[in-house]
């Protein structure tokens, strides 16, 4: 089990909120595109965000365009997990590939606030927050094995490497 920071928003925050699209063509490094993370949704985010804090929302998070920067954006800043009530089902494919755990937990961002801590157990699938504990599914083996690859790209370098998989 592990403590983790929240970021907490809302519904159909949409992949043009999560990294602005004026920047798609112009960054391209990692550090550069976790400057700009969240920017228009939350001025602070960028600056303020750590390594293992997570991102707690609503409904629909990652609606809009399939481009991977809205992924890639956040987890350059260093959040590793998005918990939310639901994904669009691009987003939630896209975190997979790029090594992000996508978590549907309805109901979570209403009972927490940004700052607040709460404790994750992927292995048993629960959540600890607000005095309360949510479940969620245990991963397959293929998207474990995706995840702990660090994504999709890495697994497969691996793997044509002749690197035997986890």
């Amino acid at each position: 089990m592990s403590s983790h920071r929240c970021w907490v928003y809302g519904d159909n925050v949409n992949t043009d909120v999560i990294f602005p699209g004026k920047y798609t063509y112009t960054l391209k490094t990692p550090e550069e595109i976790a400057a700009h993370a969240l920017e228009d949704l939350d001025s602070t985010f960028a600056a303020n965000v750590r390594r293992g804090d997570v991102i707690v929302a609503g409904q629909n998070w990652g609606c809009g365009s399939s481009r991977e920067q809205g992924v890639t954006a956040p987890k350059y800043a260093g959040v590793d997990i998005i918990i939310a009530a639901s994904f669009s089902r691009i987003y939630f494919r896209n975190c997979i590939n790029q090594g992000v755990l996508p978590i549907v937990c309805p109901g979570l961002n209403t009972l927490v606030q940004t700052g607040d801590a709460i404790e994750i157990d992927i292995t048993n699938g629960q959540i600890h927050a607000a005095g309360q504990t949510f479940t969620f599914p245990r991963l397959s083996p293929s998207v474990q094995a995706i995840l702990d690859a660090g994504g999709l790209v890495p697994m497969l370098q691996r793997r044509f490497a002749g690197e035997s998989q986890p």
